[in-house]
């Protein structure tokens, strides 16, 4: 069976962001540079990378994209096994890794650029919610309800987020209460938080 022109251009895509990942690691492209640039990196060309992903932004929120979904398979399997807490430290570990510097920067610059042009990012902005649903499914197993669930994950990732941005704008600025804090957002319905667990 002849595979269509869709189906064709779907895997040459993938196939293009899986070696965009292999080169750039656990990272991404810094900003500044240019599509012709990643092109040399990748041994592929200028051309094929606007046609599968339109432009440099394109590139960084494909990426981050699949990035962030490795990411959150793993993170699926703690929630499986682990508490609203547990959870909440996974996410924040994963994340401030110092390997992880350049993908949480490429992060908020993919989320800004979204900010301005949301119709262009739908799948990205999409995808923001996952960790929120994985985080909101464990707080309703540990006893809430499912609107105060949904409410205290959406507030937890959000607190998440401002901190990681606080660390990429003032690295170290970061203290450990302010994590404890996140923690002790969890709310346990038997009983107390553990904020200091690590």
């Amino acid at each position: 069976m002849a595979l269509s022109s869709t189906a064709r251009n779907g895997d040459a895509r993938e196939r293009l962001l899986a070696r965009l990942l292999d080169v750039f690691e656990d990272g991404l492209p810094p900003p500044e540079t240019s599509l012709r640039e990643i092109a040399a990196r990748t041994e592929t060309s200028h051309a094929l990378l606007r046609y599968h992903f339109g432009s440099l932004t394109g590139v960084l929120a494909a990426m981050l994209g699949a990035q962030r979904a490795r990411d959150n398979e793993a993170l699926f399997r703690t929630a499986e096994q682990g508490t609203f807490d547990d959870l909440v430290l996974a996410i924040w570990r994963a994340y401030t890794r110092p390997e992880q510097l350049s993908r949480t920067r490429g992060f908020f610059h993919v989320v800004g650029l979204a900010a301005y042009r949301p119709d262009d990012f739908g799948e990205f902005i999409s995808s923001l919610d996952d960790l929120t649903r994985m985080l909101a499914s464990l707080a309703e197993r540990e006893g809430l309800s499912a609107g105060e669930a949904l409410t205290r994950a959406t507030v937890v990732i959000a607190a998440i987020r401002g901190l990681l941005l606080q660390e990429v704008l003032t690295p170290g600025a970061c203290s450990q209460d302010a994590v404890a804090l996140i923690l002790g957002m969890g709310g346990e319905p038997s009983g107390g938080p553990h904020p200091s667990r690590n």
